[in-house]
């Protein structure tokens, strides 16, 4: 019982690190990205055991989809391409008893090409392992309250916003997509001159003549240059997972 509930709670813990309903929010920052080619391949995946059956041209359909509408919002100045390889995925159906009825999960491979330098940004592939938003209606098994292409929306779009919170880590860490933007630093303050610096060179002690007090400038305080510390932001914060239902 004890190993049931550990492995209960960790689907549950990854389940909610997605929330694929932020698409009337703006975009997180991905800096000169805009999506050229969506490539979604699955002519070598495996379906797992005790899952539903789903075809290649239905996996390439539901991920193709939800990627368009997840990176289509978008408009930076540079192409880069996603490829996208099905590996494995497991769609629910009702099983007795109820430990037999898994919940659904999908396995990819993603690679990011940049258009302009013709090449991959990371090699070798990512894997990401995506898993379904968990709620009252899936915590036993999506397969007792959901259909097939209601499993595989909702794994599609997970899909497609774990892909993007994957560029926005690389992002951070190795600068993808162009430089983020750095602190904003303020003009240099130049001191005028005093009437010790006007005098003649060459010429010191007694007879130097130094200007009159009274028309020597006051020294002025430099005023330190302005820094300003770029947004927070680097951690992308995810609220909680709100299901997609079968209408």
């Amino acid at each position: 019982m004890f190993r049931l509930m550990a492995l209960i709670g960790s689907i549950l813990v990854l389940a909610a690190c997605t929330n694929p309903n932020d698409l009337d929010e703006a975009p997180v920052d991905l800096g000169d990205f805009r999506l050229g080619h969506n490539v979604v391949v699955a002519s070598k995946m495996t379906r797992g055991p005790v899952s539903r059956e789903a075809t290649p041209e239905e996996w390439q359909d539901a991920l193709k989809g939800a990627i368009d509408e997840r990176f289509g919002r978008y408009e930076g100045d540079k192409l880069y391409h996603l490829g996208v390889s099905v590996e494995g995925y497991v769609l629910a159906q009702p099983g007795i008893p109820i430990v037999a009825s898994p919940n659904s999960v999908l396995i990819l491979l993603v690679t990011v090409w940049d258009d302009a330098a013709g090449g991959k940004l990371n090699t070798p592939p990512e894997q990401i392992t995506i898993m379904e938003t968990i709620s009252g209606n899936t915590i036993l098994g999506s397969g007792l309250t959901q259909s097939k292409e209601v499993q595989m929306r909702n794994l599609s779009r997970n899909a497609a916003k774990q892909i993007e919170t994957f560029m926005v880590r690389r992002r951070a860490s190795e600068g993808w997509f162009g430089e983020a933007p750095g602190p904003v630093v303020g003009p240099k303050v130049t001191l005028p001159a005093t009437a010790t610096d006007a005098a003649p060179a060459g010429r010191s002690g007694a007879g130097a003549t130094a200007a009159p007090a009274a028309t020597a400038p006051a020294p002025q305080a430099a005023r330190p240059a302005v820094r300003i510390a770029p947004p927070a932001g680097a951690v992308l914060a995810e609220p909680e997972v709100a299901p997609f239902v079968e209408g």
